[in-house]
């Protein structure tokens, strides 16, 4: 993800600090739906949502159904954007690398579990994802 920031920053001359990510959430679940990658940023894929769901009708995080603990998230565009400023009515939904959520303290104070957030569309109050401990895990 760095790699894409960096190379993004020298394509358009745009020092790196002011780059961040935006996301959208496609409606292809598999790599080989697309027929070629993005102009800029990065497809992720393979990602799981814990203690939620994507619903994919109405494109938005939803309660998870019944009996189901992991959901498999459609692949997530990571777009490059200048001084990108999250939308608070949108979930900053956590990635971390294992399920576990705990990490030892890197230099910059993080977890080494965390990944980085991500915002997803609601139809509830992010507050409401946040206080069920809804993330998404590699």
């Amino acid at each position: 993800m760095t790699g894409c920031l960096q190379t993004y920053s020298r394509l358009k001359t745009i020092p790196i600090d002011q780059l961040n990510f935006a996301f959208n959430v496609l409606h292809e679940e598999e790599p080989h739906e697309l027929e070629e990658g993005p102009e800029e940023g990065v497809y992720i894929y393979g990602l799981y949502m814990d203690s939620a769901r994507w619903d994919r009708e109405e494109q938005c995080v939803s309660d998870q159904n019944l009996g189901q603990l992991y959901d498999r998230m459609p692949i997530i565009w990571f777009v490059p954007k200048q001084n990108y400023v999250p939308d608070p009515e949108e979930y900053s939904c956590p990635i971390y690398k294992t399920s576990v959520r705990a990490g030892v303290l890197s230099t910059t104070g993080q977890s080494t579990n965390f990944v980085l957030p991500v915002e997803l569309p609601t139809k509830e109050n992010p507050r409401y994802w946040t206080l069920k401990g809804t993330a998404l895990l590699c």
